[in-house]
């Protein structure tokens, strides 16, 4: 019988990966639902229907178009740009990870932390170095900072997540245009929520060719299940950032859905109107309650925090059937995120937080992360 040599796991794992955990996201049926910031509302009944329809000869038994021609098309006349300019992705998670494969990779990458936390992941996982720059106290961007770090030679991607997640807070033309003007790597800046506020970047784009806008259907246009996501830039850029895309990434389902919804967009238009009524009452209800901060948002969620421990007032909601998103680490202590829901999400939500203030304000609790 043959000696049979351990199998050592940790010998073979690619160096750098002990620093990621697997992202979890946890499951909690039977909740109010205000923790990913989606759409509150269901899928138009009647798109729904004609969604149903479009399954059919052989759109499940081939493989879509790899191009995704027909919806850069569409993408494009919406937009106002050429459809070369336009690439789709599985999500817009996709299309982080293939900018940062293509350009990262050994570099370095600059994050305006606190920020969409799956920059730092993809960075990890590309095999480039990403570098936290802190943005200043009241979540705007430290340019001067930025600049410093960003003009260094290894210097490849820039993230500006504008309006930005969690904070809810946008960046204007003026700041991100300084930054455009002053580096020679790339500047990605994802404007997954400028459906509900924020200055739109496309005027930018003409004239700065290492600029990259990251978009989604995910957030405003109800599409969070069939995961699309594209991105606007110059056509050189997009064919480099091709090369490392999967074949067939985005399913011909999804790439149906998203041109019906984008021929149907004054349907989700008045989804949008409502949702940024919704969070206007929702910020002055929050910041009416004693011993709760809630930040200024022009997104759909809002960032807040309590006087106790932000653990029990999450572990609190979540037994009274409301989730929402706890944050907390160096840049977040203490501070909870709640998506924007319908009035009656809303209604519950801001019972049930009255209830666990009240609940927690008999107790001794020390305010804290």
């Amino acid at each position: 019988m043959k000696k049979m040599f351990p199998f050592a796991l940790n010998d073979i794992v690619r160096e750098g990966l002990d620093k990621l955990v697997p992202y979890d996201a946890h499951h909690y049926p039977g909740v109010v639902k205000l923790d990913a910031n989606e759409n509150p509302y269901p899928f138009p009944a009647e798109l729904a229907q004609r969604l149903g329809e479009l399954i059919g000869g052989e759109m499940l038994s081939r493989y879509p178009d790899g191009d995704a021609t027909a919806l850069r098309q569409d993408i494009a006349a919406y937009l106002g740009v050429k459809p070369e300019q336009i690439m789709v992705g599985n999500g817009s998670d996709e299309l982080i990870l293939n900018i940062l494969l293509t350009f990262g990779t050994g570099g370095r990458v600059f994050i305006t932390n606190p920020t969409f936390s799956m920059y730092r992941i993809h960075s990890l996982v590309a095999g480039a170095k990403p570098i936290p720059v802190p943005r200043r106290e009241d979540f705007s961007l430290d340019i001067p900072a930025l600049l410093c770090y960003a003009r260094k030679p290894d210097a490849r991607v820039v993230f500006i997540c504008s309006p930005n997640n969690p904070t809810g807070n946008a960046s204007t033309l003026e700041e991100i245009e300084a930054i455009l003007q002053a580096v020679n790597c790339l500047v990605v800046v994802d404007q997954a929520y400028l459906e509900f506020g924020g200055q739109d970047c496309l005027p930018l784009l003409q004239r700065y060719p290492h600029l990259v806008i990251l978009r989604t259907f995910s957030k405003a246009f109800a599409l969070a299940g069939l995961r699309v996501g594209y991105m606007i830039g110059n056509a050189d850029v997009l064919r480099q950032i091709k090369k490392v895309k999967q074949p067939y990434n985005l399913n011909a389902f999804s790439q149906a859905a998203a041109r019906l919804v984008l021929a149907n967009r004054e349907v989700f238009n008045q989804q949008i109107q409502e949702i940024i009524n919704n969070r206007e009452q929702l910020w002055q209800e929050l910041q009416g309650l004693a011993g709760v901060t809630p930040y200024p948002s022009v997104t759909n969620y809002i960032l807040f925090r309590t006087n106790y421990e932000s653990k029990a007032v999450y572990q609190g909601l979540l037994q009274k059937g409301v989730l929402i998103r706890r944050l907390g680490g160096p840049e977040l202590p203490g501070f909870l995120r709640v998506s924007v829901g319908t009035p009656a999400d809303n209604r519950l939500f801001i019972q049930a937080l009255t209830e666990v203030l009240a609940e927690l304000g008999g107790k001794q609790d020390v305010p804290g992360a």
